[in-house]
């Protein structure tokens, strides 16, 4: 019932809007960086160390004082970020059926850091989409499944976890170094979450008009040849579960790269960016009541 009720206030409150925790914890997190930066991974473990760590101490801390279950459930409300991820995809969708591609652009970055400037119509929405498939892992199946696993300690740490990678865990000349630990780490923490998410997805295929069998083959086959060892996998069970062809060419931060192709279908158009939205909310009540029973 607890992670019910942190699910229950995700969809119909949404994030809050002033004051959200995790944006505190970014705040935070800049201004430790600030203090303790050096192109060292042994500085950047002992980073990554002090805030996953104390993030799962204030789960622990208000277990004790509020209940587990009260302290789940607000936990659990926090961490998810659902309803956002879905809005916002939504919007985008809007936008290029209207053929308003400057809005839409405008919109990528709050569903990915890929560079929009040179985006067209069909980059905009496979890009959208790529961004569901991933981020209903990161910020919904992720959530659930660790407050399962380890209660509101489980939920704050693994949120925290998510959250560093987003600011330090890439590849730059800043962060190469001193993000290699929150970037592994979050790949560890995410390791049972994405196969989670892509099971999920293989069965709730059919309630968008897709083939379990489809799905399966294209996470099985095509999702270990994408760079992230998670994110592959739930991009290519999505591709394979619309019918769609997800990766080729893209940028971050204007530096080009080319992702191996998901699926063999045809290339995702604005009713398939719906389809992914309808998808990443029956694979969320899937993981809710998956968790809650094995919980």
């Amino acid at each position: 019932m607890a992670l019910a009720g942190g699910y229950a206030a995700d969809l119909v409150l949404g994030d809050p809007q002033r004051g959200h925790p995790v944006a505190g914890f970014g705040r935070l997190a800049q201004r430790i960086e600030a203090m303790t930066y050096a192109p060292s991974r042994a500085r950047g473990a002992a980073y990554a160390t002090a805030l996953v760590g104390g993030a799962a101490a204030v789960g622990g801390l208000a277990g004790r004082r509020l209940g587990r279950d009260a302290a789940l459930a607000a936990a659990t409300w926090i961490a998810l970020g659902g309803r956002s991820l879905t809005r916002v995809a939504a919007r985008l969708a809007d936008e290029v059926e209207r053929g308003d591609l400057t809005a839409a652009r405008a919109t990528l970055p709050s569903l990915c850091g890929r560079d929009p400037e040179a985006l067209d119509a069909d980059r905009l929405v496979r890009g959208a989409l790529e961004s569901v498939a991933e981020n209903t892992a990161d910020a919904v199946v992720g959530a659930l499944v660790w407050g399962a696993a380890a209660g509101p300690a489980g939920v704050l740490g693994y949120r925290a976890a998510n959250t560093l990678d987003a600011m330090v865990g890439h590849r730059s000349a800043r962060y190469r170094e001193f993000g290699w630990a929150s970037a592994r780490l979050d790949d560890l923490l995410n390791l049972p979450v994405a196969r989670v998410c892509a099971l999920l997805t293989v069965a709730c295929s059919p309630l968008v008009g897709g083939s379990p069998s489809a799905a399966a083959r294209t996470a099985w086959n095509d999702g270990r040849h994408h760079p992230s060892p998670n994110a592959g996998r739930v991009e290519a069970a999505f591709a394979g579960a619309l019918t769609v062809r997800l990766g080729g060419p893209l940028a971050y931060g204007r530096v080009a790269e080319e992702r191996p192709t998901l699926g063999d279908g045809r290339a995702p158009t604005v009713a398939d960016l719906r389809r992914a939205i309808r998808l990443s909310h029956a694979v969320g009540a899937a993981a809710l009541l998956t968790c809650a029973v094995l919980r």
